[in-house]
């Protein structure tokens, strides 16, 4: 017997929630749009409609595979930061709502900079930092830089699908070694790297354990070693008054600032997220 796409959404929704999962209701419409190709003002629009056979098929699989623990962003292959379309694979990190405390504060620095400014985005993963700031600074030039092959190839595709080709290029780099010679003079870099002690990876929730990248999340013993080299390795990659922004885990601040501090960074600055949490810090380079 068919079935309308709004029983088809109901039915996800119910099976998300029984899982335990929060966001259920958003998670259903999406899982319904990719199932059945369709956007969600076409979605919205033919939500009395019968769906063929195969879409309720492909629902009812997709909705198996989340329940099992598959994060909703890789089952689709997108996700939506700042505003901007992404393509999300496995070889990245699923962008999250708190660091688009780290996008905000970005583009604010490069707004304040002026036309020309140059913003790295370090540890850039799906790109979704420095994608939101090229896209809402139209003076910056941005550069997204990650050690991933894989990752740099999900940037250059964001990169095309929300048309900002000619105002931002990928670059592979490590981000534990010094920067290269062509990667210098920035005003602005932001970096989202590896936090998580790498004694706490076998606790994180499996969402996140049994998908997300490990190289993205192993931030060594103390979860600080990125910071340690970036803030020290990557100093000179600053231009004078430029501004080093990390996003940080929860309880890392005050570690990062002295961090920061030791480099020899200054006006030192903590951000916090919407749940009130230190989520940013940043420190500027003055001599």
């Amino acid at each position: 017997m068919a079935t309308t796409y709004n029983n088809l959404y109901l039915d996800a929704r119910r099976d998300l929630k029984r899982a335990g999962i929060e966001s259920a209701q958003l998670e259903a419409r999406e899982i319904v749009c990719f199932a059945a190709e369709k956007s969600r003002e076409q979605f919205y629009r033919d939500i009395c409609l019968y769906a063929s056979a195969q879409v309720e098929q492909k629902v009812k699989t997709l909705v198996k595979r989340r329940v099992a623990g598959e994060p909703v962003a890789y089952l689709i292959g997108e996700w939506e930061f700042y505003g901007l379309p992404l393509e999300i694979s496995p070889d990245v990190l699923i962008p999250r709502l708190d660091t688009e405390v780290l996008a905000e504060q970005a583009i604010l620095l490069a707004r304040a900079a002026g036309e020309g400014v140059r913003v790295l985005d370090l540890c850039a993963g799906s790109g979704c930092v420095g994608l939101a700031v090229a896209a809402n600074v139209p003076g910056s030039r941005v550069v997204l830089c990650d050690v991933s092959e894989a990752a740099l190839e999900i940037c250059k595709k964001n990169v095309r699908r929300n048309d900002l080709n000619a105002r931002v290029t990928c670059a592979q780099a490590d981000a534990r070694q010094t920067p290269p010679s062509t990667l210098w003079d920035f005003d602005v870099i932001a970096s989202n790297p590896p936090y998580i002690p790498s004694g706490e990876m076998a606790g994180l929730e499996p969402t996140v354990r049994d998908f997300e990248p490990q190289l993205a999340l192993d931030g060594g013993p103390d979860g600080l070693d990125f910071y340690r080299m970036i803030a020290n390795g990557w100093k000179n990659a600053l231009s004078l008054g430029g501004t080093l922004l990390f996003e940080v885990g929860m309880g890392q601040a005050s570690d990062v600032g002295a961090i920061l501090e030791q480099a020899g960074y200054e006006d030192i600055r903590s951000y916090r997220d919407t749940q009130g949490i230190l989520r940013v810090v940043a420190g500027v380079v003055k001599d």
